[in-house]
């Protein structure tokens, strides 16, 4: 147990689990969300709409596991399972035109990921690198998930109160990473939330089942997922909003600042802001100046001076979204182990650490 972050343990079938989950962060879930400006309005726009059933349908029909896990945590915070399930979607609803701002308040979900391969004859991991960047109602709210559901590889996972695991930073017992950047493309349509997408992931045992997942033409929206498994040297960057799954092999240290890069996406419209055109920048800089990226919290710790744009966030930073890096997580994945350290701040080194092997 950590005062910065607090471990939660959950396991059994769906309900059981989610249920157990949302015991546990039911204080956080009433006082960080319910009165969170961007929820609110999101629940004006969307509680009860045919756009909001829409996306329930296709949760329940995909992935009917993980719609009684999230009915579980409802059940445990004490809430209903459509303010839960809503809560889940935030990012996969399109707004009208004229409350589009909806979508700009939630810019300060964000976060920055360093890639690279590893060399496992030579002792080198391969290296998944990320600052979990979202708002700043939730640094005393941070909470670390370890779980073991039934039927499923065990993992372990920042957790945001309410929200599904899976979308931040997340292990598992088959040698599985996956951390995850917001992208926001204009592709977005009524289908599979991107949370249970994410959440789906976590079972997979090999890169191929994480492909078909993230293959689905029946998705509403999507990320940008890095992907390691160990054993295998060289992580992949997938980008994949709703409309296509772009793969890359990562041969060389690469950086990803949540907006879509690929050239595939150069016609499809997206927000990108002023911060994260910098972190993109910044990382790639480092990289390109013979920064090493089996240290990436020399970048991913970076701090500019007061009220100019940071990788390592904080409120009150220059530019033109909000956020907070609440963890800076790193994987280290070799031929027969994956290990862990989470950071909660460059002051608060190795808060949370592990392995599976």
């Amino acid at each position: 147990m950590t005062d910065t972050i607090k471990i939660i343990y959950a396991a059994g079938a769906p309900a059981d689990f989610g249920r157990q989950i949302g015991a546990a962060v039911r204080d956080s879930f009433n006082d960080a969300v319910t009165l969170n400006h961007e929820f609110r309005h999101t629940r004006t726009q969307f509680e009860g709409s045919d756009y909001l059933k829409a996306l329930r349908d296709a949760a329940r029909t995909a992935y009917p596991h993980h719609m009684a896990e999230l009915e579980g945590m409802a059940e445990g915070i004490g809430t209903d399972a459509e303010t839960l399930f809503l809560w889940n979607c935030r990012g996969d609803l399109r707004f009208p035109p004229e409350t589009a701002q909806a979508r700009l308040d939630a810019m300060h979900d964000a976060c920055t990921t360093v890639i690279s391969a590893g060399d496992f004859d030579k002792g080198i991991p391969a290296v998944i690198a990320h600052n979990e960047d979202g708002s700043g109602d939730f640094m005393a709210h941070r909470y670390w998930l370890r779980a073991k559901p039934d039927g499923a590889p065990a993992f372990e996972s920042y957790l945001y109160p309410g929200m599904l695991a899976g979308h931040s930073v997340a292990v598992t017992e088959a040698g599985l990473v996956q951390t995850i950047n917001n992208v926001r493309a204009d592709d977005l349509k009524p289908g599979i939330p991107r949370h249970f997408v994410c959440r789906a992931v976590l079972e997979a045992d090999s890169i191929p089942d994480v492909i078909a997942h993230l293959r689905r033409p029946d998705r509403a929206s999507g990320f940008h997922h890095a992907i390691g498994m160990m054993g295998v040297e060289q992580p992949m960057s997938i980008e994949a909003p709703a409309s296509a799954s772009v793969i890359r092999t990562v041969d060389t240290a690469a950086g990803h600042a949540n907006h879509l890069l690929d050239d595939h996406f150069a016609a499809l419209g997206q927000t990108v802001t002023a911060s994260s055109e910098y972190r993109q920048r910044a990382v790639d800089a480092y990289l390109a100046d013979g920064g090493d990226p089996k240290r990436a919290e020399n970048i991913l710790f970076q701090r500019g001076e007061a009220g100019q744009e940071s990788v390592h966030r904080r409120p009150g930073d220059g530019g033109d979204d909000y956020g907070c890096t609440l963890v800076t997580a790193v994987f280290r994945i070799h031929k027969e182990r994956v290990e862990w350290s989470v950071h909660a701040d460059a002051d608060d080194l190795d808060t949370v650490t592990g392995s599976f092997e």
